[in-house]
């Protein structure tokens, strides 16, 4: 089992920035890839940005050039830094980590609120 802890959410104005943290703990061994996804009210839960083991990092296109995902293999940490932030990024942020088996875990996600 792998557990993931979300932190950094909150409220902040358009324009503004928000880090995220993801902490994995339990059995990391083999986490292939981590990543960030969302879900807006009343959409489905979406791709933000993914990061492999060997650091190759894939956005969407709706957030390329405004946020930034990076992984600290020491504390097992994947952080996503969001700047810009307009309020189409309102969304529950989850994040993932998917072992080189296939299985994946989520997070219980941490809210992200941008207001106009």
């Amino acid at each position: 089992q792998v557990q993931l802890v979300e932190s950094g959410g909150g409220l902040v104005q358009a324009g503004g920035s928000l880090r995220l943290s993801c902490a994995a703990s339990g059995s990391i061994f083999s986490i292939n890839v981590m990543g960030w996804y969302r879900q807006a009210p009343g959409k489905q839960r979406e791709l933000v940005a993914t990061i492999t083991s060997g650091n190759s990092t894939n956005y969407a296109d709706s957030i390329k050039g405004r946020f930034t995902i990076s992984r600290d293999f020491a504390k097992n940490t994947v952080y996503l830094q969001m700047n810009s932030l307009k309020p189409e990024d309102t969304a529950v942020y989850f994040c993932r980590a998917v072992k080189a088996s296939g299985y994946y875990y989520w997070g219980q996600g941490t809210q992200v609120t941008v207001s106009s």
